[in-house]
């Protein structure tokens, strides 16, 4: 009967972690802090257009909005981006459009050249992005970060119960000694938390996924309605793959010849 404690160790993970991703799913659901059902019911209904900051961001988060303000400038012509990764400021009086162009050019620097790596981190921690995504939140269309993160993190726990099942019933099977490995009924009580933990991801799948993205329901609905016949509308959604200059998506995506 050496086999029974492996068998509770593997009931246990599978009811903790599928316990852990429930009520992780049922906290991301809730209306946001300080706002009433009734207040997130009327903003998920309203018929209204995204901006192209905030479909990037509900699209791909905050480094998919600098990416954008570095496309929009790169075509303007207030900076260069070059295929070898570096963000040159090539205005003479350079000002940016609004905040989170201003944090593009702060993020360059007074040398006015820095690496576009560089550039894209710090802009994307930048205020303007945050405020962004804060208003994007409190309005109910996306998905704040300690819920995706919390999500993320029990969906990674429940794959490693059911990991842990399979492990622990062949352990059982072939390294036990004989007169304490389980025979083939005994066995068959290890598909119970396989099981569970297989039919939690299935159900995730549907139900909980979308909490796993930058965008709510509500959010990932208005960005169907957006249009990607302008260029910039493109990047917004489908990020610098969506560039139609080869040069440019080398700038952006260094490595990868042609862009993805």
């Amino acid at each position: 009967m050496l086999w029974v404690p492996f068998l509770l160790v593997t009931w246990a993970a599978a009811a903790v972690s599928c316990a852990r991703l429930c009520l992780a799913a049922v906290e991301a659901a809730q209306p946001p802090a300080g706002r009433s059902a009734a207040d997130r019911e009327r903003d998920r209904d309203r018929d209204r257009e995204l901006s192209l900051y905030e479909a990037a961001f509900l699209a791909g988060g905050p480094q998919r909005v600098t990416d954008l303000a570095l496309v929009s400038m790169h075509r303007r012509r207030r900076l260069w981006l070059a295929h070898t990764g570096w963000a040159t400021v090539v205005d003479d009086d350079p000002e940016g459009a609004d905040e989170v162009e201003r944090s593009v050019i702060g993020a360059i620097g007074p040398d006015g050249q820095s690496r576009i790596a560089a550039v894209r981190a710090d802009a994307s921690a930048a205020v303007a992005v945050r405020a962004l995504a804060d208003r994007l939140v409190a309005s109910g269309l996306a998905v704040p970060e300690c819920s995706r993160s919390a999500i993320t993190a029990a969906l990674r726990g429940v794959r490693r119960a059911a990991v842990l099942t399979v492990v622990l019933a062949a352990a059982t099977a072939l390294l036990l000694p004989a007169g304490h490995a389980p025979d083939t009924r005994a066995l068959t009580w290890f598909a119970l938390p396989l099981v569970l933990t297989l039919g939690c991801l299935v159900i995730a799948r549907v139900e909980v996924h979308p909490y796993t993205r930058w965008a709510s329901p509500a959010g990932q609905s208005l960005l169907t309605k957006v249009s990607r016949r302008d260029p910039l509308a493109a990047v917004a959604i489908g990020g610098v793959r969506a560039l139609d200059d080869p040069a440019l998506r080398a700038a952006l995506m260094p490595g990868q010849r042609g862009g993805r």
